[in-house]
């Protein structure tokens, strides 16, 4: 199988991690020989609930035996992405109530920078240097790192670039700024949280502005941090918010909330300002619904922060510097991409799956299922500061 897989689908980086997949449970994921891999990654946190949740997939089974897809969204009503939307405002503050379901969080993305635009009649766009939103045009065109886009432009025009965290560079939000968007916490660049306020002074600055703030969450939503979703950390609302990844428990999906006032004026002037096929369909949805049924019915959010507690107290070894982030989205930080690439490499070996973030080369990626156990969670760093001890041996003995 994995011949064909070179030779038959296409590649996103010259040196993928090669496992093949039999069949996954909870935290773990097996290759074609049985060997078992503790998932520190979830799908690059997409599989919120862990490999096969029984509540997701009965979910999905009792859909596909209902009806799958019928229409294109916005037209008939269907249960799962209607019970959806209306449950997830029930946990968004008020004035965040209408939310449109996408097939993919950059999608969701292009949705977010498009109503922004519509609302405000203005066409700048900011966003921060070492973000990342997606990687479709619009999504690639607020991307702050130019080497993953420069091959591909032009992109879309009047997007200017602030550096996360910097209050200096907020006065460059003007009355002719359509939108700011922002990661709540800055993934690829490296789980950067914002500090003193950051977020609380981007609201205000868009409040004097006129421009719209707009978060996305699709890596720190859905309990990932501990809250719902990411920006409830920091006393601020948005007026848009993007989310994706763990929303449906592994099954592809993404939206962007924001008020109905705002979401409406993608139905008129030109009507059919948004449009997509497949958003919103059935069986993700029923997956999107019991996934979020699961999060806001349990104590899993309040878990994540306990869990995290136990991450940060076995992770101590000379060669991590520091561990970023909150709740289980963290990020392991070496002396160098060198050592974080043999770390990720080997542990792969051992049956521990790590993974890499896309900017900062000395992250290591624990984005685990929120379902770990803390005896998974014991295992999985122990191997951890084993590859680590080996490494740090190495370096002695050259």
């Amino acid at each position: 199988m994995l011949n064909d897989f070179f030779k038959y689908q296409a590649q996103t980086s010259p040196h993928p991690l090669g496992v093949e997949v039999s069949h996954a449970k909870g935290s773990y994921i097996f290759d074609t020989n049985n060997k078992a891999y503790l998932d520190f990654v979830a799908g690059v946190s997409a599989t919120s609930l862990g490999h096969q949740h029984p509540r997701v997939n009965e979910a999905i089974i009792n859909q596909l035996n209902k009806y799958s897809h019928v229409m294109v969204y916005g037209e008939y009503a269907q249960h799962p992405a209607t019970e959806f939307c209306r449950l997830l405002a029930s946990h968004l503050p008020e004035k965040l109530n209408k939310t449109y379901l996408t097939n993919s969080g950059t999608e969701a993305t292009e949705g977010a920078l498009k109503l922004a635009r519509r609302v405000t009649g203005r066409s700048q766009l900011i966003s921060c240097y070492n973000a990342y939103h997606g990687n479709t045009m619009g999504s690639m065109s607020v991307m702050g790192f130019e080497e993953r886009k420069q091959v591909f432009r032009p992109l879309i025009p009047d997007v200017d670039f602030i550096t996360f965290n910097n209050e200096d560079d907020l006065q460059k939000i003007t009355d002719k700024t359509a939108g700011i968007i922002l990661e709540t916490i800055q993934g690829g660049a490296g789980f950067i949280q914002p500090h003193n306020d950051f977020l609380k002074k981007v609201r205000k600055r868009c409040d004097e502005t006129g421009a719209l703030m707009i978060l996305d969450e699709i890596q720190p939503g859905f309990g990932r941090t501990g809250k719902l979703f990411g920006f409830q950390n920091y006393d601020v609302i948005p007026d848009v918010i993007i989310m994706g990844k763990g929303m449906a428990g592994g099954m592809p999906v993404g939206a962007f909330t924001a008020s109905a006032e705002m979401m409406d004026l993608l139905s008129h002037n030109p009507k059919l300002g948004h449009i997509t096929t497949f958003g919103g369909h059935p069986v993700i949805a029923a997956a999107c619904l019991a996934t979020l049924q699961e999060i806001t019915e349990t104590d899993i959010m309040a878990q994540a922060l306990e869990k995290e507690k136990l991450f940060r107290k076995l992770l101590v070894h000379p060669l991590i510097e520091e561990v970023r982030g909150e709740g289980l989205m963290l990020a392991a930080m070496t002396p160098s991409a060198a050592i974080t690439d043999k770390v990720i490499l080997r542990c792969q070996e051992k049956g521990l799956i790590l993974f890499w973030l896309l900017f900062e080369g000395k992250a290591i990626r624990i984005t685990p299922p929120l379902t770990i156990s803390k005896e998974e969670i014991t295992d999985g760093c122990g191997t951890i500061i084993e590859v680590m001890n080996e490494i740090l041996a190495e370096q002695q003995n050259n």
